[in-house]
């Protein structure tokens, strides 16, 4: 069985920049170990990619923090985590989830028995996100989530999303 690994949004502004916490930078160096464990044409990461108008855009409207505008430094993937995604593919997304992820690992189930798993911020939005869009795409899949690998806006947000993707039978471990 191919298992995939998922490294959702390991980017500066998340991290240490405008919606950065300190749990997020606590996870940085064990996201980096599990991307470590797989190869890399089994590693994918998204990145969070807005443009100049943000403000203005329906989801800046509810949360207007400007956050990883494309082409800043606070758009980037953490130093640590980029080096060790060398020779992954990243995928760029304008929203929470990302329909072009799914739709690629849709695209390798159909040839081979795959598990998904994934790490990274922030838990409670866009890993969640992703978690149940791979989850309808793929029913059958075993996905997972990795707890220790993930940061919530805040750690009752992410207890809370950790609960609601357990609900939707993907298997939560630490």
């Amino acid at each position: 069985m191919r298992k995939l690994l998922v490294v959702v949004d390991m980017q500066k502004d998340f991290i240490n920049g405008s919606l950065g916490t300190k749990e997020a930078e606590g996870i940085v160096e064990r996201v980096a170990e599990e991307i470590g464990k797989y190869k890399k044409e089994d590693v994918f990461a998204t990145r969070d990619t807005h443009k100049e108008n943000y403000l203005e855009t329906q989801e800046g409207k509810k949360l207007p923090v400007v956050h990883c505008v494309e082409g800043t430094d606070g758009w980037e993937i953490d130093k640590q985590i980029a080096e060790a995604l060398q020779g992954a593919e990243v995928i760029d997304k304008p929203t929470f989830g990302s329909l072009k992820l799914a739709e690629k690992i849709a695209k390798i189930a159909k040839q081979e028995e795959i598990e998904v798993t994934l790490v990274g911020l922030c838990t409670d939005i866009c890993v969640v996100s992703n978690a149940l869009l791979i989850k309808a795409y793929l029913p059958e899949v075993p996905i997972q989530v990795i707890a220790s690998c993930c940061a919530g806006v805040t750690p009752e947000s992410h207890r809370a999303a950790l609960a609601t993707m357990k609900m939707c039978q993907i298997e939560i471990v630490e």
